[in-house]
Formats: C-alpha cells, structure tokens, sequence
C-alpha cells in the first residue's frame, strides 16, 4: 500500500481544483498516509518546490477560485531528462505516487512520467473546457458556464435598450461545450463553434432577417476556436450595417468562487483518487459518466477526442 504521495495542479487554473486537492489531502492523512504539495505544477518538481501538508494545509480553500497549489508551464518538463530529474526529487522525499489534476496536456505529462520511471499517477481532470475523453464532467466546468450566463444576462440587458448585436467570445479552442452551453442557456441567436462549419455571410443575412421580423437585439456566441470574436463582429456590422458591440471574457471565465457542483463533484473524484493510488493503482483519470464516478484508462483519455454531445447541438438548433 502507497502511504506517501504528492498532489499538484497543472495547466490552466479552473474552480474547484482547490477542492479536488483539498479532498486528495484529507482523504490520505484520514488513512494515515502522508501527503506532499508540489507547488508550480510540474516546475515545482524540478525547482524542488513541495512541502508536506496538513489538514489545517488545506482549511479555508473550499470556497476559493484558482488553486493554491499555483500552476505554471514548465519546458523542462517536456524533455524525457526533465522528467527524470523530478522523478529523482519525488524519491529524496519518499513521494510513492503523484496524483494529477490538469487538463489534457498535463494528464500526457502525467502518462510520459508514469511511462518512463514507473511511478503510479492517478489523474483528475482540471479544465473549464469539458474536453477530456471518458467523463461527462470536468473540474471547473460548471463554474465557468455560469460566469458565462451571467456575463449574458448583462450583456442582453444593454444590447436590448440599445437594439445591438452582441458579439460574446468565449473559451474553447478546440472544445464548443461552453459555448453551447452558453447558447442554450442564455437564449442566443447564433453559436459559432469549432465542431461544426458555418456561412457567416448566411449568419449575418439571419440576423437581417430577424430584425425585419421586429427582433430588437441579437445574441451571438463565438468560441475562440473559430476565430476572432472581434473580426467576427466587425465583420457582422459590415455586411448588416447594424450596431454591433464585442464582449472578449478572457481569463474571467477561469476565476471564481466554484458552484456547489464544482465543490462536490471536484472533492468526489479527489477522494477516489487518493484512495485508488494508495490502494496501488495508476494510469487511470478519474471522472463522472451518468452521474457516478468511473476510472478511465489514462492512455485512452489522452489519445482519443471527446466530441461534443450531438443531443447539445440539436437542441441549440432547435431554440435559436
């Protein structure tokens, strides 16, 4: 049984990590292991940046945004020496097994670590993108899509007195989950995502259409996967000739106090994974599929592309 494990956070911050750590500590130190924060993500692993922790660690940080592990890039990491030496760090401290939360670039770290020096890493799926193969749910998620309503809410009050166009880009390189989302619940006009291909010359002539019909504001939501939301505005207020505004949330939609559902569902899966690891396992990402939480193998996480639930784009089809 591993008694002795480190907990970092990787990849871009997202509420609800703080839980997911929180839950990872407490859960080790009520099983009578020891528990090690690494600070810095993966950098903090070569900087030699970690620390035992206690319960009192990790008091008071339920409620909070970001992670107050920190989180940072880390180049060395990515060479197979890099990853060597902080395999050598986590020894001088007796560290058995690593868990993991990040998105998908820091789960592949976590597989090349676990590849090359056979040290057991549990992942936890950190990301308000939602794009992590084999889980309907990932940590931050929830909390970001609500930033996102309420920036509409808002955005439509304006929009309406002043019969506007607003343009809302949002996160999502490659993933159109907030998107959507944001589009079904916040009642938008048009949704512009990665996953599916669009005439913005056929949007803007949509748009004409509506405000012939007497609509006196329009609500577009961009992911930033497609491209510019300010381009794409600019573009709309030239073929329309209609008052459009852009709104660019940016990091925004990172920050935070998480949702109940972050808070709870983040402390699930960061209790399932300090279990699993010491019970010995690793390789798997922990996540939720139909409400429960399921292991999924780590090599599968990262080598496959999550797609978008169709059942979201249709109904979003159907309510614009």
């Amino acid at each position: 049984m591993i008694k002795n494990i480190g907990v970092l956070t990787s990849g871009g911050d997202s509420p609800g990590m703080n839980a997911a750590a929180r839950a990872v500590v407490r859960t080790v130190l009520y099983e009578g292991g020891k528990v090690w924060g690494i600070y810095d993500g993966y950098r903090g692993l070569l900087d030699e940046k970690m620390e035992e922790l206690t319960s009192r660690s990790v008091a008071d940080i339920l409620q909070r945004g970001g992670t107050f592990l920190g989180t940072a890039r880390c180049k060395r990491f990515m060479t197979p020496e890099g990853r060597m030496e902080a395999y050598e760090n986590m020894k001088k401290r007796g560290i058995e097994g690593l868990v993991v939360i990040g998105g998908d670039g820091s789960l592949r770290g976590a597989s090349k670590l676990s590849a090359e020096t056979g040290v057991p890493i549990v992942g936890l799926p950190g990301t308000i993108d939602n794009d992590v193969w084999g889980t309907d749910y990932t940590i931050g998620c929830d909390t970001a899509a609500n930033t996102i309503i309420d920036a509409i809410n808002k955005l439509r009050d304006t929009a309406s007195a002043h019969s506007r166009i607003a343009v809302v880009e949002v996160m999502g390189r490659r993933c159109g989950w907030l998107a959507t989302l944001a589009g079904i619940a916040g009642g938008a006009e048009v949704v512009l995502i990665p996953e599916r291909e669009f005439d913005l010359d056929d949007v803007c002539a949509n748009l004409v259409k509506s405000y012939e019909n007497g609509r006196r504001y329009s609500l577009v939501v961009v992911a930033e996967g497609v491209g510019s939301g300010i381009d794409i505005g600019k573009y709309i207020e030239e073929k329309t000739q209609m008052d459009v505004r852009v709104s660019v949330l940016g990091h925004i939609q990172r920050g935070g106090s998480p949702t109940v559902q972050d808070r709870v569902k983040a402390s699930q899966l960061g209790e399932k994974a300090a279990l699993a690891l010491m019970a010995g396992q690793t390789d798997v990402v922990f996540g939720f599929n139909k409400g429960k939480v399921v292991a999924i193998n780590l090599h599968d996480a990262i080598t496959n592309k999550k797609p978008l639930d169709p059942e979201y784009i249709e109904l979003a089809d159907m309510l614009v």
